[in-house]
């Protein structure tokens, strides 16, 4: 069965051109996926035409608009109702396709999504969610930053609609869960995490194990695969991981350049860098996740180039493949 994922051509630095090249890259190894392509023709056609395998697949919807970058989410709900990031929402509204992806603004994006499309039932608020790299493989990590203050139910909600991601993704048939604390015993962290986490071990679900409380320092042990916590806190999380692993890359790379024989050791362990480089190469992980809504929509990173692009189309068709929607109406079922 052949996909279609609706695509704002507009968001983001550098487009339509990375989004008509990623899509292509993706084309070149799975052609799996049709896709409805919005934005100005005058801009698409012109790059479309060296890119045969994308034309062959794609539908193109024109209109002048784009939500800009420095617009507030209020802001672009008022003037963008005919910018290409609405239009692609619509069509999920309209059926005409099963996912949705933008590397427009992140704040537009969630309300328009929210304005367009609406919750699963049984779901209060949706969340964003992501892929954090680790020992094992990668966890699901969410709420990255839809959901500043949440309830005990939309933690529990965030645990079903996160190993629905997972398991859909991953095939893994009960995921590991846990809550994103200050400690790992019981008697830490504040009355609502006690809370959710005694009721997330009295849920015995038949869809994930809970695992109890995880610390930041330990995600990376890939123990949780999926770690839940509140959007101010997933936030904060996710920029500190962010901004250690640029400090980190950018001191190696000061390190190897002051002299001779750090130039030398460089040269010797060349490929021991370069492997250390792809594995932890943010193109790999791009891509956001809203997740509760009745399609869900992916945020590609608006700086990222048509590689990192490309990261998030294959995350589109890895969400449609594994029959995500259809894993969190299973999980809500629970």
């Amino acid at each position: 069965m052949k996909f279609t994922v609706a695509v704002d051509a507009m968001g983001g630095d550098d487009s339509p051109l990375k989004v008509i090249k990623g899509l292509n890259l993706f084309l070149e190894k799975n052609n799996n996926l049709n896709f409805l392509i919005f934005g100005n023709k005058d801009l698409i056609n012109p790059i479309l035409s060296k890119y045969p395998l994308v034309t062959s697949s794609s539908t193109i919807i024109h209109t002048n608009e784009r939500v800009k970058d420095d617009l507030s989410p209020l802001e672009a709900v008022k003037k963008g109702k005919n910018s290409s990031m609405f239009l692609a929402l619509t069509a999920l509204k309209d059926n005409k396709a099963q996912i949705a992806i933008s590397a427009g603004n992140t704040g537009a994006l969630l309300v328009m999504s929210r304005l367009v499309l609406n919750t699963m039932e049984g779901v209060d608020k949706p969340a964003l969610a992501s892929m954090w790299p680790n020992h094992k493989n990668m966890s699901v990590v969410l709420d990255l930053g839809a959901n500043i203050e949440c309830s005990t139910k939309n933690l529990i909600d965030f645990a079903k609609l996160g190993s629905a991601l997972f398991k859909s993704i991953f095939k893994k048939e009960k995921p590991t869960v846990a809550l994103l604390n200050i400690g790992t015993e019981e008697t830490k962290g504040t009355d609502l995490l006690k809370k959710t986490s005694k009721s997330l071990r009295e849920l015995d679900s038949k869809n994930f194990n809970y695992m109890g409380f995880i610390e930041g320092s330990d995600i990376k042990d890939g123990n949780a695969d999926v770690v839940v916590t509140d959007g101010f806190s997933g936030n904060i999380a996710l920029k500190t991981a962010e901004g250690t692993v640029k400090f980190f890359a950018n001191k190696l790379r000061e390190k190897f350049k002051n002299s001779f024989y750090a130039k030398l050791i460089y040269l010797i362990s060349f490929k021991i860098f370069k492997d250390i480089r792809n594995d932890l190469d943010p193109r790999k992980y791009n891509g956001g996740i809203f997740v509760g809504l009745t399609s869900p929509v992916v945020k590609s990173h608006g700086g990222t180039d048509y590689i990192g692009f490309y990261y998030s189309v294959l995350l589109c068709y890895n969400i449609l493949n594994g029959n995500f929607q259809e894993q969190i109406q299973n999980n809500f079922l629970d």
